[in-house]
């Protein structure tokens, strides 16, 4: 029965997390959208930076921006902010579920550094915790007063921290971190600048003083970075699904591309809601980039598995009984209808690998989950070897005989 609710926990958390994920990019995609669509005219107030009609619904939207705010408040005032709390909040909830509560499967990698759980949790706390107070510092320090060169100090920053945490964490715990991270930086951007820079508007307007524009200014930078970075973090979530985009040996250059590609594809919705304009060259520059991506992912797994492939493998056919020894040597404990593995009470994904039958059906995941990516044993816990992985990939090449 505790199995069966710790399964229901997951799920009801992850489901949370998606829920509030939603509302929160969004909300945030609205309010960019129609901050690119104000157009000033007159008779505004003259606080008023522009307004914008909308129709939605069956009914007609009157939406007009004030830089700083207006003379007087309105009795109710929306704040949106519960969004992207409960998003990070959710996150981290599952982040510690997962991978700090299973840090020996999904975190950990003996074979790129072998550490105790503790270690590693702490490092992954202390790297979100780092990787806030240096972009925040950045955002603060003269960098911060051009956009330009602050957005490529940030971007080299975060491949940076890729590449690092590459060194330390499984592929998959690597992967998670990045996605983590950026998601703190953007939770932290609204709950420690955002609506802190907004309260003292409000505040200084009840006061009957005249608001600091540079807090609005503040604000929107950090606003910008959330939407610039939303896309990035979804490729993420979904890409913690596909061995080929975090398993392989160049997984942080792939999340480095993945960056630009996020960028370029809201550079044109925003020039697009700003001025009309449909500019095609961010689509053929994405284009260019996941052609690369597919190039990296396709060079093989990370690690000391790197570079030893063709080497380790067998220069004629692979028989199908090799096959089924590695198989069920190295996945079978888990992907069986009564796993041995200590903490796995179910088959993953409801994969089963104990018979010939079973091998073969899953042959295209063996493929890409153990041969062309590390991704599988999780943190290779049962060390399958680089001549092992070798032989099921030239299986798969071979056809995925059964004989």
């Amino acid at each position: 029965m505790g199995a069966i609710v710790w399964e229901w926990l997951n799920f009801g958390v992850r489901w949370l997390h998606v829920i509030a994920g939603i509302a929160w990019i969004g909300s945030s995609f609205y309010f960019v959208h129609l901050d690119l669509s104000l157009k000033p005219r007159e008779g505004l107030p003259k606080e008023a930076y522009g307004e914008a009609w909308q129709v939605h619904g069956g009914g007609f939207y009157n939406m007009v921006k004030y830089l700083v705010a207006p003379q007087s408040m309105p009795d109710e005032l929306t704040w949106f902010k519960w969004e992207a709390y409960t998003t990070w909040l959710s996150g981290a909830a599952l982040m510690v579920l997962v991978y700090y509560m299973g840090a020996e499967l999904y975190l950990i990698d003996a074979d790129v550094l072998p550490l105790p759980a503790w270690a590693a949790i702490a490092l992954s706390v202390g790297g979100l915790a780092l990787g806030w107070l240096i972009y925040d510092g950045l955002c603060r320090s003269p960098l911060g007063r051009n956009d330009t060169h602050l957005a490529l100090a940030g971007f080299v920053f975060l491949v940076a921290l890729a590449y690092g945490f590459g060194l330390v964490f499984s592929g998959r715990g690597a992967f998670m971190q990045m996605g983590a991270l950026i998601g703190t930086m953007m939770v932290a951007n609204v709950f420690l600048v955002i609506i802190p820079n907004q309260r003292k508007v409000v505040a200084a307007l009840i006061a009957g003083e005249t608001p600091d524009p540079t807090l609005g200014a503040k604000g929107k930078q950090r606003s910008l970075h959330n939407n610039y970075l939303t896309l990035p973090v979804v490729f993420v979530m979904i890409g913690n699904h596909y061995p080929l985009a975090f398993a392989t040996q160049y997984a942080w250059a792939i999340l480095a591309s993945i960056i630009v590609m996020g960028a370029l594809i809201r550079h044109f919705f925003n020039t697009m809601h700003k001025t009309g304009e449909m500019k095609t060259w961010p689509w053929f520059a994405s284009a260019l980039l996941l052609l690369l991506v597919m190039f990296l992912s396709a060079l093989g797994p990370k690690g000391p598995l790197r570079g030893t492939m063709d080497a380790a493998g067998p220069a004629g056919p692979v028989t199908f009984a090799r096959v089924e020894e590695i198989v069920t040597s190295r996945c079978s404990m888990c992907h069986a209808m009564e796993p041995v593995w200590d903490g796995v009470v179910v088959p993953p994904k409801n994969v089963l690998l104990e018979t010939g039958d079973e091998i073969r059906l899953r042959a295209h995941d063996i493929a890409m989950q153990a041969a062309f990516t590390g991704a599988m044993p999780p943190g290779n816990v049962t060390q399958m070897t680089p001549e092992e992985r070798a032989v099921l990939a030239r299986w798969f090449e071979g056809g995925a005989s059964g004989q």
